[in-house]
């Protein structure tokens, strides 16, 4: 059996020993071993930066009145909304409501008439549904001065109406509407404070 030389594997053994480690030198060049290879996930951190700040963009936009959308989606489905409910009103008043006075049948389309004074719920209803979509940062109505003014213009109205309805108690016929919803004068002004402090919630 042949014996190893010593010599040949000192040699080995300190040449070994002289080879600097890849990751040592690595680290040696970039002057600091932590920064030599980023997080995992981290990444640039630029994306996220900008991200945040393209949403607080769009945040400050939806607060001011002035330069925020004006004509949107939800903005020209509340208008329809509450010209509807306008429209219906007027319509079933004037061209449909048969007069209780003269006994007279009612006009128009049938089903119309058929509804009766459920027509004022439809009308109501839809005239604050309008108001109520309207009550969100992407419309005029629901950011910034909007609000002030959408909450301001509920509660009054119905303040108005109810205080108007009390006025003309003695004489119920003097004022179209009035005369048919008779004591429901009252639900249609408390639902206008309601939608009032729907207002009320988006003030900052």
């Amino acid at each position: 059996m042949a014996k190893s030389d010593p010599s040949a594997a000192d040699e080995a053994a300190d040449e070994t020993a002289d080879k600097p480690k890849v990751g040592a030198t690595k680290a040696s060049r970039s002057g600091n071993p932590a920064k030599s290879a980023p997080a995992k996930g981290s990444g640039t951190g630029k994306p996220l930066k900008t991200a945040k700040l393209s949403r607080k963009t769009e945040k400050q936009v939806f607060r001011d009145p002035t330069s925020g959308p004006l004509l949107t989606p939800r903005t020209v489905i509340s208008a329809l909304l509450v010209v509807a409910g306008i429209a219906w009103i007027g319509f079933y008043y004037v061209a449909v409501r048969a007069d209780p006075l003269s006994g007279a049948e009612p006009t128009g389309p049938g089903f119309i008439g058929d509804l009766g004074d459920w027509n004022y719920l439809i009308g109501f209803g839809a005239f604050f549904l309008g108001l109520v979509l309207a009550a969100h940062p992407s419309t005029p109505l629901g950011r910034g001065r909007g609000v002030v003014t959408g909450m301001l213009f509920c509660f009054l109205f119905g303040l108005v109406w109810i205080c108007v309805f009390y006025a003309i108690t003695a004489n119920p016929d003097a004022l179209p509407v009035f005369d048919d919803l008779g004591q429901k004068n009252l639900f249609v002004g408390i639902a206008a404070m309601g939608v009032g402090f729907v207002y009320a919630t988006r003030w900052e």
